[in-house]
């Protein structure tokens, strides 16, 4: 008979009491996992030294962030599944030596196919062909997916798989969004590769969102961030010119691929975020699948109201996929829009763009969204362009966005029902998990 334990009058087996204990072991990993990023580096609020337009703000993205800022880039903005998908399949299909591509979302579906099938061609032909897929985003793929690029030759990694041992990195999910071809061309935004993201953002079911197509010396930029990460699961450094060709100049713009992860800086991106709003003197335009910013992403975004900025948000309504996120959002809305920021809820369809443009000039795009999530928790990568022109561009989707967006005023957002504020109240007290 094996022995017993009593504990409170129940009699417990060494194999029940083993069971506990490693239950216990593994609730209290789970626990530190979860909690243990909630203590921010950046303790103080980032003043407001110098606007967008000086050359010290420039410096200090390129010197204290970096990596620099390189000239002679070209961006192409591209819209909605209708534009982004097509773009991105003709890259891979003209690749002739490498393709890296690293995303968060890879479920099933015609999308999913398509992709499947020009990765796998590809990998035929003798490129060499890698993708990197968050465990938990790729949960709704489909195994013949995965095993007909296997087949073809596609290298497959998974980061952050759950097994026991990695467990204290649960809660780290790579979110960027990172294509690169021949080292040449390379992809990143807000998208991700499902049918939800396909058509025109015509209808609640097909999502709105931008994607970049990037020419350039930032490109390698971009090729060194998904290094970063292969490196990490696999092992592997990919070099040489398969990887990394010679730099030549594809455009005008200049630009910096700037990326974060809780192992290797992630207040970098918090910071670079805190900087820009610092720096605003005119105009802050966001477009942010996810706001639920901290206390000092709050308080920055006060001070600019505060000294006579613009501030416009647009933000997912009703259609969206995380309706926890959007009731911890609004639960911090008050004093924002008692200070003057103008906060819109787009309403045909989920709102997944992710854009800051300030005083018409600086613009970061890609994964991030505003949140401690990205801020804090997950791997994510932004393209950052300075230029006018570039801006402009952003500035107009933004203001077709807004055309088909819903503002909610202090007064509206004052009177909603209690049970509304109340839940809001619960879900926000979440959020540096959100």
């Amino acid at each position: 008979m094996l022995p017993r334990a009593v504990f409170s009058g129940v009699k417990l087996k060494i194999p029940q009491i083993i069971l506990l204990v490693v239950l216990g072991a593994f609730l209290a990993l789970l626990g530190f996992n979860l909690f243990s990023a909630q203590e921010p580096q950046i303790r103080k609020r980032v003043e407001h030294r110098y606007p967008v337009s000086d050359p010290q703000f420039f410096r200090s993205m390129s010197v204290l962030l970096g990596p620099p800022m390189l000239p002679g880039n070209r961006v192409d903005t591209l819209l909605n599944g209708d534009q982004i998908f097509p773009a991105m399949l003709e890259a891979i299909r003209e690749a002739q030596r490498s393709i890296n591509f690293e995303t968060y979302i890879y479920w099933s579906g015609d999308v999913g196919r398509q992709f499947a099938q020009a990765l796998s061609e590809r990998a035929k032909a003798g490129v060499r062909v890698h993708i990197l897929l968050d465990w938990v985003g790729s949960q709704k793929m489909d195994k013949e997916l995965l095993e007909e690029m296997t087949r073809a030759g596609v290298d497959i990694r998974k980061y952050h798989a759950l097994h026991w041992f990695t467990l204290d990195r649960l809660n780290n999910r790579t979110h960027r969004k990172i294509l690169v071809n021949d080292g040449k061309v390379g992809f990143t935004g807000g998208v991700g590769i499902a049918d939800e993201w396909s058509g025109h953002a015509q209808d609640k079911d097909h999502w709105r969102d931008t994607h970049f197509r990037l020419e350039g010396p930032a490109v390698a930029q971009m090729q060194a961030a998904f290094n970063d990460n292969w490196l990490k699961v696999s092992g592997e450094v990919l070099d040489g010119d398969d990887y990394f060709p010679a730099e030549k100049p594809m455009g005008e713009l200049p630009a910096q691929m700037f990326s974060s992860s809780p192992d290797g800086g992630a207040e970098s991106m918090h910071l670079m975020y805190l900087l820009s709003v610092a720096a605003a003197s005119k105009t802050i335009d966001l477009a942010m699948a996810y706001f639920v910013p901290d206390d000092l992403a709050l308080e920055a975004l006060r001070a600019a109201l505060k000294r006579g900025v613009r501030v416009r948000i647009i933000m997912p309504g009703e259609h969206t996929d995380a309706q926890s996120v959007r009731s911890a959002s609004r639960a911090l809305w008050g004093d924002m829009l008692e200070a003057g920021a103008e906060m819109y809820e787009y309403q045909p369809t989920m709102y997944h763009c992710k854009v800051l443009v300030v005083d018409g000039v600086w613009v970061s795009v890609g994964s991030t969204n505003f949140d401690n999530r990205s801020f804090r928790l997950n791997d994510e990568a932004n393209l950052n362009v300075y230029d006018r022109a570039f801006a402009a561009r952003q500035a107009a989707d933004f203001e077709a966005d807004l055309k088909r967006a819903r503002r909610i005023t202090y007064e509206e957002w004052m009177s909603r029902p209690w049970g509304e504020k109340a839940k809001e109240r619960i879900f926000a007290l979440l959020r540096l998990q959100l």
